[in-house]
């Protein structure tokens, strides 16, 4: 058993996997912002802290995660706010990095997306333009760290259900991912150490999730 930290709680994708988490026999505290969420979470099977990782400085956060395995960045501003954006998923992020080494949380999973990273190519002016620019920010930290990371970049969500295959590394091929699966691919990242030091990239496809992340 391993005592996990889901960082966003509250988003589509936590939701699907906190009980995957909880059936796989861990341990599960989820942040979540807003107090008003507190009751769906813990439904879900986990315990709920309510901490706004926006406003937390290094220490807060440290604190929390002490006697934590495991962080899964999950949370993002929801764009429209640029400036919030930078804030959530640069700022917070990488506060949650540093807190994560300071508490010997040792295993993180990053949640971002299919094409992240310094080459994203999305063009000033696109309102895309700042989420891309902070996820890029935050994933370049994530690989100068010690930590033992893996990145997770689905491609665009649906809320179709799972089919529980996936392709990775190939954009040529369906350009969705249900969001049931891109739980399930973190619950098995979290699960294979194959996956630490890499960025898994991946989109529906055919091959079984945990065949299609180990690297053997």
């Amino acid at each position: 058993m391993s005592r996990i930290t889901v960082i966003g709680g509250h988003g589509k994708v936590a939701l699907r996997l906190i009980p995957l988490l909880v059936a796989g026999g861990h341990e599960v505290t989820a942040w979540v912002r807003n107090r008003d969420h507190e009751a769906e979470v813990a439904e879900k099977g986990a315990t709920v802290e309510v901490a706004d990782a926006e406003l937390m400085d290094v220490p807060a956060m440290t604190a929390l995660l002490h006697g934590q395995d495991a962080v899964v960045w999950s949370a993002g501003a929801g764009g429209g706010n640029p400036h919030r954006t930078f804030a959530v998923d640069r700022d917070a992020a990488i506060r949650s990095m540093q807190a994560a080494m300071h508490a010997q949380a040792r295993r993180y999973v990053m949640v971002s997306y299919f094409g992240a990273g310094p080459e994203h190519g999305v063009p000033e002016g696109d309102s895309f333009r700042a989420y891309a620019d902070a996820k890029a920010a935050a994933d370049t930290h994530l690989h100068g760290t010690d930590l033992d990371w893996t990145i997770v970049g689905p491609s665009g969500l649906t809320d179709e259900p799972g089919t529980g295959r996936i392709t990775v590394g190939d954009p040529r091929g369906s350009r969705t991912v249900p969001r049931d699966d891109v739980a399930a691919v973190i619950a098995a990242v979290l699960a294979d150490e194959t996956t630490i030091g890499r960025t898994i990239e991946f989109n529906t496809g055919e091959t079984p999730i945990a065949e299609a992340i180990h690297l053997g």
